[in-house]
């Protein structure tokens, strides 16, 4: 008599990122969250796509295969044929969903959500207030229902974390009727993000999230920041789209909205000429020339007047974020950094918290001079207020809240 084995319960997660001519991809188990796989497909529609995989588990080399990849259907298909060398193929009973990140959830998502055509529906009628993600974010999901049209698709907003902002801090003081027929309000974005290291810091100080109140310093090409109380947004920088708040490697942040009319009226731009102005050529780009804040740093030590004054902008707002942060929650248990500026680059957490010592906070020179992939604080013991480095996983937090919905 033989006994029957119990099958054992799927557990790899796919998580993908769609971009507008790029994917980005990981294979994760969640029985331990180790990553299986990961890679990126870019310039998708070129002659000189590019796909890049990294077989994690098995420890094999880097594969590079370059040459055109037509569209995102052709890219996911060559993602599948690069999993399978490995024996990971999307047919493997052991995948128990595919989570996508969508950047626009709107109001209606507040949570991770099985893709239905309801849901479908829903997404494309956000496109018109994230007309550059949404859009590829949708093709993606759509390649990926073709490929694995029996497995659960689930979408992790971006906005999703932000959604419990109250409403004095989510509504502009532009007239009601307006902003509710056409959904103009703050909706934040980097969510996942946010999230995952919020959860992280509080992991770090010992307590339980609910316990704590964290900033957090999204700090990347794009910047945001959030003030999370007790695990909850309840303020984040980024608005309508992800132009509003911290200067940023090419979108220029808070800015006077009349600077838009005065651009129309006196130099004559178009809507359009505008939009690319202060999404693609300000922040420090516009400022200095550079995005890259190694490069900036390297400039400022040899004597760079512009790229001195770039950075001396960037920190004076992000220090004027801490601070109004710090207001809107009273009390504060961290101050945390994330992303790869925030990450790396410990001049910008020196200076983003020089002066603000009658707050309870400072950096120790010596813990923010080490470089580490690890959670980690970097105030000396005395300071009131945790100051911290948490780098961000949001493939891994994507990873957790589908598999999570798909076995609930």
């Amino acid at each position: 008599m033989t006994t029957a084995h119990p099958t054992p319960t799927p557990s790899r997660v796919l998580v993908l990122n769609s971009g507008s001519s790029s994917v980005k991809y990981q294979l994760l188990d969640m029985n331990d969250s180790a990553r299986l796989a990961a890679g990126l497909v870019e310039r998708i529609g070129e002659a000189t796509s590019r796909l890049v995989h990294s077989p994690l588990a098995a420890g094999g080399d880097k594969r590079e295969v370059t040459g055109p990849i037509a569209d995102h259907a052709a890219a996911l298909k060559a993602v599948a044929e690069e999993l399978a060398a490995d024996g990971l193929g999307l047919d493997s009973p052991e995948l128990a969903a595919i989570g996508h990140r969508v950047v626009h959830g709107g109001l209606k998502f507040t949570a991770p959500t099985v893709i239905t055509d309801e849901v479908m529906a829903e997404i494309e009628r956000l496109v018109p207030v994230a007309p550059l993600h949404n859009p590829a974010n949708i093709t993606g999901i759509r390649t990926a229902q073709t490929l694995r049209p029996d497995l659960p698709q689930v979408a992790v907003f971006d906005t999703a974390f932000h959604t419990t902002m109250p409403e004095s801090a989510a509504r502009y003081a532009i007239d009601v009727e307006t902003a509710d027929a056409h959904r103009i309000r703050r909706y934040g974005f980097h969510g996942t993000s946010h999230a995952y290291v919020s959860r992280e810091t509080a992991k770090l100080l010992g307590k339980d999230p609910s316990e704590v109140n964290v900033i957090v310093l999204h700090l990347g090409n794009g910047a945001s920041a959030s003030a999370v109380r007790g695990g909850r947004c309840v303020d984040t920088s980024m608005g309508l789209t992800p132009l509003e708040g911290l200067v940023m490697g090419t979108r220029s942040g808070d800015i006077d909205p009349a600077v838009t009319f005065h651009l129309k009226r006196v130099a004559g731009m178009s809507v359009d000429e505008i939009d690319t102005l202060l999404n693609k050529k300000s922040g420090l780009v516009g400022l200095c020339g550079d995005n890259d804040m190694r490069e900036i740093r390297r400039r400022i030590d040899e004597g760079d007047e512009r790229a001195a004054l770039a950075f001396d902008i960037y920190i004076h707002r992000l220090k004027k974020y801490i601070g109004a942060y710090y207001a809107v929650l009273g009390k504060v248990d961290a101050v945390v950094f994330t992303a790869g500026v925030g990450e790396n680059a410990a001049p910008v957490r020196e200076a983003a918290v020089a002066g603000l010592e009658e707050l309870g906070l400072a950096v120790d020179g010596e813990l923010n001079a080490v470089r580490s992939d690890t959670p980690r604080l970097i105030s000396p013991e005395y300071a009131r207020v945790a100051v911290a480095v948490v780098p961000t996983d949001e493939e891994l937090e994507i990873a957790r809240q589908t598999y999570a919905l798909v076995n609930s």
